[in-house]
């Protein structure tokens, strides 16, 4: 009877998701390292867009306030790790995926912790404007609302495409999580709370985290 090596070589979708991680893990320090250097083409970048924006927010109300109640309740980190919650906890009740689940609460918790750490490390100050539209705590790279919906959402697709689902609810559940992670960063732009960087290296990251988990759950069931 033949039985596989335990040194078999990893299977194509191992390395192709390794390769991703490496790629994003890359793309992640290098604009890390611009923020922290304060390299002065991505300030000058930054500070032309959020002083454009926050002219637009500050003459568009109603537009800023839409933004608000969709950062602060739909798009919010904390709703995010809430809809992860209900997520853990039917993968235990209804499929009886207790590994799934403990990987699924660990990367987002993990994700949460890099995100905090990098906060501060890099210790960047947020915008500060005469006239505020919105307020902020803690230091502002990388945009933890952008990072933590990139993780939840990447995670929780990769988990529907796994178990399989109808053609037309993984279409909806693309267009959610899509207008979720892209609106959430402008909402942070737009609100004159995070530079444009922040937020890109928010999705960076969170896509980075998303690429390891997946690699660590290929590895374990395969």
């Amino acid at each position: 009877m033949h039985t596989s090596s335990v040194d078999s070589p990893p299977r194509p979708e191992h390395r192709t998701t390794a390769g991703l991680a490496g790629v994003l893990a890359l793309c992640s320090a290098l604009l890390l390292t611009l923020v922290a250097a304060r390299w002065s083409p991505l300030i000058d970048t930054d500070g032309e867009i959020a002083a454009t924006t926050h002219r637009w927010a500050v003459d568009e109300s109603g537009v800023t306030q839409a933004c608000r109640i969709l950062t602060d309740w739909v798009w919010d980190p904390w709703t995010m790790r809430l809809l992860c919650a209900v997520v853990v906890v039917w993968l235990v009740v209804r499929l009886a995926a207790r590994w799934t689940a403990v990987w699924l609460a660990a990367a987002v918790a993990l994700g949460t912790l890099l995100q905090q750490g990098l906060k501060a490390a890099v210790d960047r100050p947020r915008p500060v404007w005469p006239d505020p539209v919105d307020s902020a705590h803690y230091a502002a790279f990388p945009s933890g609302h952008a990072m933590t919906a990139t993780v939840v959402c990447g995670l929780l697709l990769w988990l529907l495409h796994r178990h399989g689902v109808a053609p037309g609810v993984w279409r909806a559940a693309v267009a959610v999580a899509v207008i979720s992670v892209v609106g959430v960063g402008l909402t942070r732009v737009w609100l004159g709370v995070h530079w444009p960087s922040d937020v890109v290296g928010g999705w960076l990251l969170g896509a980075t985290v998303v690429a390891v988990a997946v690699w660590v759950h290929r590895r374990r069931q395969p």
